[in-house]
């Protein structure tokens, strides 16, 4: 797997490239003749053939020197994102506004003001439209110094008309960085501890929360507040374990887009994650129909190209498509079927983007890949996926994602018969779990059962399991101690064992069970 990090940055802008905007970057270079010849052209086409970064290969199969080649590159990289910049200029109104507020500024410099000014109202009517409100504020600031600097022969209250607009959008600007913040915080949050683990969590992140969030009338809030206070809201209640509200803020982030059509063009990505923490939540509190029916509704869209496909949404596409669809197999209890059925494709999709994504989506997609091989009985593939978590050194690593890997490690190793040096495994996560202050009753539970195994006769195991099944059962709906039970399906493992079943077998009869009743 090559590691976006250690790649070359020219490299990876390359490949990221369409047919359409290479085409066009040719056409771009070529209006210009000497271009033709022009070494950065060449390392363009040779960059653009081959499948990896390599030095070597360039300076064999172009003219470049060694001691040019990195001169050459930052021309080549420059000239890309000119040209790219020039292709989407119609596509991103931010470009276009920032075009315009070049103009403004050019014609500015050599004191043709009205001229100037026009092309800021040009700025400003779109600005407005999209409710830019950072960007029609330094619009409005560059217009109220050339009003007060300049004799524009505007009206009279025109300075007034200004002062009072720039006022207006200092407050606003500031209501909207205040929930901006509080939702990028609250993320932050979520991906570095994930859910509350005790009264002193719970305490903290709901005074964090209650001290951030700021005042506002629910009426006057725009698009971008709206959604910046619903998504502060869903992270609030993920990292709360409170999942009706989840669902009930992750619709409401939803519909906030079904209502604000032209939104999801701007801003893909932010719809994207709508879909997938209201799919979350769906998950979670086991409602399974709702979930088929979200599910279905975001594979349609993405099917019929209703979302926009770029970098970006690609990634998000990827993640939430087939975490989901994973989830499916989970509460279906349909393992099998999802190993055959998801596997192959989501491995022949990673290794395509697997450069581009960060190392907590690739663990994300390790785990999940884990926990299906697991419920379908393939404990050398879980085996082999855990690992690639739990060897990873990289300090971004969700706590809790690290935490969970290593107890179904324990698990997988003992199904597995894989079970030599057991107790360095034990003593291994044992030594985790209290190094990462991540440490709670269940966990303990079943770390102490896996420590006293060795001493207990074969014919008493089975009561050893039932016993930690009652032990266990008793948490299940614990404010804290049941996180344990959203990571890792531990009592329907523990069913397979006291019942002689498989785990596939036990959450199916389970979920056909109740599949009338799911809510």
């Amino acid at each position: 797997m090559l590691n976006y990090n250690n790649l070359d940055n020219l490299f990876l802008l390359i490949k990221t490239l369409s047919k359409s905007e290479k085409r066009n970057f040719k056409l771009y270079i070529g209006r210009i003749k000497k271009n033709k010849e022009a070494k950065f052209l060449k390392l363009f086409k040779i960059i653009s053939k081959i499948n990896f970064y390599n030095k070597k290969k360039i300076l064999e199969n172009t003219p470049i020197t060694k001691k040019q080649l990195s001169n050459i590159k930052a021309h080549l990289y420059k000239q890309i994102l000119i040209c790219l910049r020039l292709q989407h200029n119609k596509k991103y109104y931010d470009l276009k506004i920032r075009e315009y507020l070049d103009f403004a500024k050019i014609l500015y410099n050599k004191g043709l003001f009205l001229q100037s000014l026009k092309f800021l109202k040009k700025a400003k009517i779109i600005a407005k439209r999209y409710e830019s409100y950072t960007m029609l504020l330094e619009l409005i600031e560059f217009e109220k110094m050339i009003e007060s600097q300049h004799i524009t022969r505007s009206i009279y209250s025109r300075s007034r008309e200004l002062s009072i607009e720039s006022k207006e959008l200092i407050e606003k600007v500031k209501c909207n960085n205040a929930l901006s913040n509080l939702s990028l915080e609250l993320y932050d949050l979520y991906l570095k501890v994930g859910y509350v683990r005790n009264e002193k969590d719970k305490i903290f992140i709901e005074t964090y929360f209650r001290t951030n969030i700021p005042k506002f009338n629910t009426k006057k809030l725009n698009f971008y507040e709206k959604l910046f206070l619903y998504q502060s809201q869903v992270w609030y209640h993920y990292i709360r374990q409170d999942f009706i509200m989840c669902y009930q803020y992750s619709y409401k982030w939803l519909e906030l887009f079904n209502n604000h059509k032209t939104a999801k063009k701007i801003v893909p990505v932010s719809y994207l994650k709508g879909y997938h923490y209201l799919l979350n939540a769906l998950f979670y509190l086991n409602y399974y129909s709702k979930f088929i029916t979200i599910l279905k509704k975001f594979e349609k869209e993405v099917k019929n190209n209703e979302i926009i496909f770029n970098g970006n949404t690609q990634i998000l596409i990827f993640m939430y498509k087939y975490t989901n669809q994973i989830n499916k197999h989970y509460m279906e209890g349909t393992f099998l079927e999802g190993v055959k059925k998801i596997i192959p494709p989501l491995l022949k999709d990673f290794n395509k983007i697997s450069n581009r994504l960060d190392t907590h989506y690739i663990m994300i997609i390790y785990y999940k890949i884990a926990c299906l091989y697991f419920g379908s009985g393939d404990y050398k593939n879980t085996i082999q996926y855990l690992l690639k978590i739990i060897e990873n050194k990289k300090k971004n690593i969700r706590k809790d994602l690290q935490c969970f890997s290593r107890l179904l490690y324990l698990i997988a190793c003992y199904d597995s018969g894989l079970d030599e040096n057991m107790y360095q495994k034990i003593q291994s996560t044992y030594k985790f779990f209290i190094k990462m202050e991540d440490w709670d009753i269940v966990q303990k539970k079943i770390i102490y059962f896996f420590k006293n195994i060795g001493n207990i006769y074969p014919h008493q195991i089975k009561g050893q399991f039932q016993k930690l099944k009652d032990n266990l059962i008793k948490y299940y709906n614990h404010p804290y101690e049941k996180r344990t039970f959203l990571y890792l399906d531990v009592i329907s493992w523990l069913s397979s064992k006291i019942e002689n079943k498989s785990i596939e077998n036990i959450i199916k009869e389970k979920f056909l069970k109740n599949k009338n009743n799911i809510v």
